[in-house]
């Protein structure tokens, strides 16, 4: 019988390079000369923190970075912007947290939609995932292109594909 695996999960080394390239990017670019505009990543704690003399200067590191991880094909819904916050002197600094795995409210959101479609597929939460199986491959192809086409709040993968 045919599965897959819906999982939510992404490459932290390709988010690695997304920051560097944007880190280089404030390096050369003229605007952030003589700022303490910096961008750093947090591989442990799974959060990107963004540092910089005015607000201003931040919604620009934001933005290049939302551009290099879409250049990287980093989804942006693994992203978590956290609100703008006060740091030491003027400054300002921002957290962005790393969403990894569904959870169980956009799992049932799945589930709900996966049933609402009327296709002969059975579709089962497991932890952060969900696998989906079914008597046909085109059912679950067909799965696959509807849910990408949804706007969901969480990057969806495709995993374990087996006929």
């Amino acid at each position: 019988m045919p599965s897959l695996d819906i999982v939510s999960i992404y490459d932290m080394q390709e988010i690695d390079n997304a920051v560097n390239i944007v880190k280089r990017d404030i390096a050369n670019r003229y605007d952030f000369r003589g700022t303490n505009s910096s961008i750093s990543l947090d591989k442990s704690e799974k959060k990107i923190k963004i540092e910089s003399s005015s607000s201003m200067q931040r919604e620009a590191i934001v933005d290049m970075l939302k551009d290099r991880s879409i250049t990287r094909k980093v989804s942006l819904k693994t992203y978590d912007f956290k609100e703008e916050e006060k740091a030491s002197g003027m400054s300002v600094r921002q957290y962005v947290h790393l969403k990894e795995g569904i959870s169980k409210e956009n799992a049932k959101t799945i589930n709900k939609k996966i049933k609402e479609y009327k296709l002969k597929v059975q579709s089962q939460i497991q932890g952060d995932q969900i696998r989906v199986s079914g008597k046909k491959i085109d059912d679950l192809q067909d799965i696959m292109n509807r849910l990408k086409s949804e706007k969901l709040d969480v990057a969806l993968q495709f995993i374990n594909f087996k006929k």
